[in-house]
């Protein structure tokens, strides 16, 4: 029995490469990027916090997840910067849902370094169907983002 609990815990962990995945749900630890490769944990490189290791900024990172957590996670994937949520209907309007997708493109905190879309439905007969979205709503996302990641950095003392 105990192998049995041995080798389903190894296969469990089998192609991670060491590495926790984070889950849908789990925003904490979509929020904290890791410094696996540094002793102690601690990244004393002359841009500590500032980007994750594959290049993609963690404000802006951390920025994207704290803005679009009122929404479920579809998926997050931190090493690509791709944030994917699922449908959300707003308590008050009932017929309507938003998706989000949220795409950081930089290591730099900027505004060319994220890219928002939203997708916006509506119930019509029963079935959901697409509709467009107010023109500003992806803008005004981006700026909340950016206004986020801005305010982390400051608070990280970093800028």
């Amino acid at each position: 029995m105990l192998a049995l609990v041995c080798l389903g815990s190894l296969a469990a962990c089998h192609g991670s490469g060491g590495r926790s995945q984070a889950v849908a749900g789990d925003t904490a630890a979509l929020a904290t990027p890791t410094h696996e490769n540094h002793l102690m944990g601690e990244d004393r490189s002359a841009t500590a916090g500032d980007q994750t290791a594959v290049g993609v900024n963690a404000y802006l990172w951390r920025g994207a997840i704290d803005t679009l957590s009122f929404m479920p996670f579809a998926s997050a994937e931190p090493a690509g910067g791709i944030i994917i949520t699922d449908w959300y209907s707003p308590p008050t309007t009932s017929g309507e849902r938003f998706k989000a997708n949220a795409y950081i493109l930089g290591k730099q905190l900027r505004s060319d370094a994220i890219r928002v879309s939203i997708f916006r439905q509506i119930q019509q007969d029963g079935q959901w169907v697409d509709a467009p979205v107010a023109a500003n709503t992806a803008a005004d996302i981006t700026s909340k983002i950016l206004a986020r990641a801005r305010q982390l950095r400051t608070d990280a003392g970093a800028g």
